[in-house]
Parts: structure tokens; sequence; C-alpha cells
């Protein structure tokens, strides 16, 4: 496999199956509570070396950032959840706490993370925090700062992750001389709190289906398959409008290189009708207790009409479902699954 996304065809075959999405979304397997977890957004799930799975996310009030943990990824609905660092009463980190992403790199946990200042709630910028303790619900979390990206301006979703022995971090970043709202970047890692080089950026909203509202391409995450790399994406505004694109590289590929990575010419998950699920998006990847089956996290509404901003709204509700592979060994992301009885079990207490 070229690890490359058809172009016309594929999006004449995609548009088939949007039509057809009544017909065809069954659900899969292995199923979940349906939402998992309730007012959360943004979620990242980490199935750590230690047999945990953990959990955290965005939460309504923007203020805090909270993890919890279970031995079961259904588990993480009633586990107990920890408030593990709350924003600055005044500068930087202090307003729009968002999308943080637990990692565990060399030993010691990591939270990458988006604020703003107090005083300048839309001065936007990638901060991280370091943890040594083996179960990153205790020990202390140490302040390590903004991470730099090579430059100042609105800044967001930063990930991590490793290929053929490199770390890279990828992020969402504006550019004033492009225009739009933000842009999706990749650069190598010389320490878990810092890029080597200069950023590379691998897209930008061009597409209609890019524009809609805001012209937005963020929330990177990579999944590694076999000689493929892939790096999904979200884009547009945040209501029914939001969806996912999907760019693919070859894993002996220079990443750095945009020339090496092709995109699809259409969202490769989005709003569902047939199923009343509406602008899933923000996603990452996890595995099953199987260790082998792969699975989709991200967030969605429950219906379309939102009143005001939809950035107010704080019904976007954790979700996660199985990932299916087409046999080019590409992702088949499917439709998002209804809503099921269970989902009730979906809970937010907090400490």
């Amino acid at each position: 496999m070229k690890c490359r996304l058809p172009g016309l065809l594929f999006a004449l075959v995609w548009i088939l199956f949007a039509e057809s999405a009544p017909l065809m979304a069954t659900p899969l397997s292995p199923a979940y509570p349906n939402p998992l977890i309730a007012h959360r957004a943004d979620p990242h799930i980490v199935r750590a070396g230690d047999g945990w799975y953990y959990f955290t996310a965005t939460v309504p009030e923007y203020d805090r950032l909270a993890l919890r943990r279970s031995r079961t990824l259904e588990g993480l609905a009633a586990a107990e959840e920890k408030t593990i660092w709350r924003k600055h009463a005044k500068g930087p980190m202090g307003a729009h706490i968002w999308a943080p992403e637990l990692h565990f790199i060399d030993g010691k946990w990591f939270i990458y993370f988006a604020a703003g200042e107090a005083e300048k709630i839309w001065d936007i910028r990638i901060y991280v925090l370091e943890n040594a303790s083996a179960n990153p619900l205790e020990g202390e979390w140490i302040e390590r700062g903004q991470l730099n990206t090579g430059w100042e301006s609105f800044a967001l979703d930063a990930t991590t992750f490793v290929n053929r022995g490199t770390r890279y971090l990828s992020w969402a970043q504006h550019d004033p001389a492009i225009g739009g709202n933000t842009n999706i970047y990749i650069a190598k890692m010389d320490s878990p709190t810092s890029i080597t080089g200069k950023a590379v950026m691998l897209t930008k909203p061009e597409l209609p289906w890019e524009v809609v509202r805001f012209r937005v391409n963020e929330g990177p995450a990579f999944l590694v398959s076999g000689e493929c790399v892939f790096l999904s994406y979200s884009a547009s505004g945040t209501g029914a409008e939001y969806c996912l694109g999907l760019l693919s590289a070859s894993a002996d590929a220079d990443l750095l290189d945009a020339k090496a990575w092709t995109k699809s010419p259409v969202p490769v998950f989005g709003t569902s009708e047939a199923n009343g699920i509406y602008g899933p998006g923000h996603n990452q990847f996890t595995k099953a207790a199987d260790g082998v089956t792969d699975l989709i996290v991200y967030h969605a509404r429950n219906y379309r009409d939102i009143p005001g901003d939809p950035l107010h709204d704080p019904n976007r509700h954790t979700r996660v479902q199985a990932l299916r592979w087409k046999a080019d060994g590409s992702p088949d992301f499917g439709v998002p699954e209804r809503e099921t009885a269970s989902s009730a079990a979906a809970t937010t207490s907090a400490k």
C-alpha cells in the first residue's frame, strides 16, 4: 500500500456512503455506553502500560484540568474525577482551559493543554504540566510553562506521537499571513516540552467542508498502522458542521515534508441525521481491552440547533466506538452511532 487516499473516486464513494448511511449505520463491536461521559468535550483516553484507562477532557466551565481512571474503558463513565490543576487568577493560563492530552513519556506523565490569559482570554497558547508519579492522579503536577512553537499567535490542540523512533508534536495555530483561523503543523521534539527545527504546515482549511462558519483545521490525532501514518483532524465551526478530515503518509516518509502527505477530498466522519448525532469531532484513538481493536474517541451533540455560539453550549459528550479497517489498510470511520439506553450511566462527578 502506498498510503495514498484516492481522489475523485474516493469522494464519489463517500458521497454514496453518506446518502445510504441510514441503511449502513449498524452498531460496531465492541459497544460502549453512548455517550460514555456527559458534558466532556475534546476527550483523550489513554490505555497505559499499567493496565489502567486514563481520561481527561475539556470541562464546560473551561477552568480546570481533571483526570479519572478505570480498569475498564466503560468504567470511566462512573469513575471518580479528580481536579489536578486550576486556572490562574491572573496572567497566562488564566482562561479558556481547553483540550488537555495526557501522555506518558520517558517515565513521567505530561499534560499538554491550551489556555488564554485572564486579562486577554483569546491570547491562547500551548502549555505543559509534568508529574513524576506512577499514578497521574497522585503526586505533584509541575508547570513547565509555554511550549514554544516558533512564533506567537493563537495556538492549541497539541498532541505527540512516535514514529520510527522519532517523537513529533502536532498542533493547530493561526498564521496571520494566511488568514482564517487555524492550520495543522508538525515538528520534531527534542524533549517532552520543546520542539526542534521549524514547524511545517500539513493542512489549512480550504475545501468547502473545512470553512463552514469558520476556517478551521484543528485537533490533530495520529494513528500508525502497518506501513502507514494517518492524521485525523477537525474542520469548520463547532456546531453540526464540525467533522473529521484525514491525512495519510508512508511510515518511512519524511513526515516533515508536507508533500509526503495526502489529504482526503471529503470528510471521513461527520453528522449522522439518521442516528441523531451532530458535529462529531476532536477525536483521538485508543485500544479496546483486547489490545488489538482500534477505537475512536470523540465528542458530539445529540441535537442540531444551538442558540448563539456553539462554543458556549455545554452538551458535547464523550463517545467511543470501534474503528473498522478497509481492505487497502486505510481506516473506515463509518458514522457516529446512535445513543443507547445505558448512556444514563454517564456522570460528571468532580473532586
